[in-house]
């Protein structure tokens, strides 16, 4: 791989991770719409590793409150990191159980489809939309009960589509159940931890067995490339979302699914 593709996809990661667009389904887009092959799992992995570094340091009050939590892990659900820990865990098997279930009895080539990623662009999109115009903002994290974060699990397992975006079909079942837009995106870059630490610990293993110095150099490079560009988006984002709404991300998923679309149907 070359310098400049491996700077693009950590770019293009970093930005897409956390905000409401779809990072695999752009990730998709890289190979389907140029002549570069695709980047590999490892280097996959590798830029999401470098976007989870970057929540972890934007939200390290909340981190630090869940390794707090640890320590009083026998201590029952009185202490917030414990609390949050538990919602996590809940919030992240329905994702687990869906992966698990697709990858067995369904298989993972439809997922390299152009005509699915722009339709769920669209389509989720138009949804973010519905919900931030419907959504109370009436709840705060701080709200946050074991069945409302198992609801939030659920949308979750539907960013296996790819183009309908995690951090999208998190937020949108946020505001759906009246969180503030701010605690809506918080509780879904939180919820990414579990996801990108099993992933992560998954593709060190397979890097340090192939050996492959060159493969170790690019995947250490694309992540501290994403970390930077995840970390801007991310504070820019909370920026935007502390008197703004939803909409710019909606209308730009209305844009690029319909745009897809033309290329798949024209």
């Amino acid at each position: 791989m070359t310098l400049l593709q491996l700077a693009v996809i950590a770019v293009v990661q970093g930005i897409t991770e956390f905000l409401p667009i779809s990072s695999s389904g752009h990730l998709r887009l890289i190979p389907l719409l140029s002549d570069w092959p695709d980047q590999g799992l490892a280097i996959d992995i590798a830029v999401h590793v470098g976007t989870l570094f970057a929540v972890l340091a934007y939200l390290w009050r909340d981190v630090l409150a869940m390794l707090g939590g640890l320590v009083r892990i026998g201590s029952g659900m009185a202490h917030p990191g414990v609390r949050m820990i538990v919602y996590l865990a809940v919030a992240t098997v329905p994702v687990m159980a869906a992966g698990y279930a697709l990858t067995e009895f369904v298989g993972t080539e439809w997922r390299n489809s152009l005509e699915v990623i722009a339709w769920a662009t669209l389509g989720f999109g138009l949804l973010l939309h519905l919900s931030d115009r419907i959504g109370l903002t009436v709840r705060r994290i701080e709200h946050m009960g074991l069945l409302t974060a198992f609801a939030i699990g659920l949308a979750q397992a539907l960013a296996l589509i790819p183009g309908a975006s995690r951090a999208g079909v998190t937020m949108t079942a946020a505001r759906v159940l009246g969180f503030e837009r701010r605690d809506a995106a918080r509780f879904s870059m939180l919820m990414s931890i579990p996801t990108i630490v099993a992933a992560g610990a998954f593709a060190a293993r397979e890097l340090v067995e192939s050996g492959d110095p060159v493969l170790q150099s690019n995947a250490l490079l694309a992540g501290g490339i994403a970390f930077v560009a995840a970390l801007i988006a991310i504070a820019a984002m909370m920026g935007w979302l502390r008197r703004a709404t939803f909409a710019p991300f909606a209308i730009y998923r209305v844009f690029l699914g319909g745009g897809l679309l033309g290329l798949v149907y024209l």
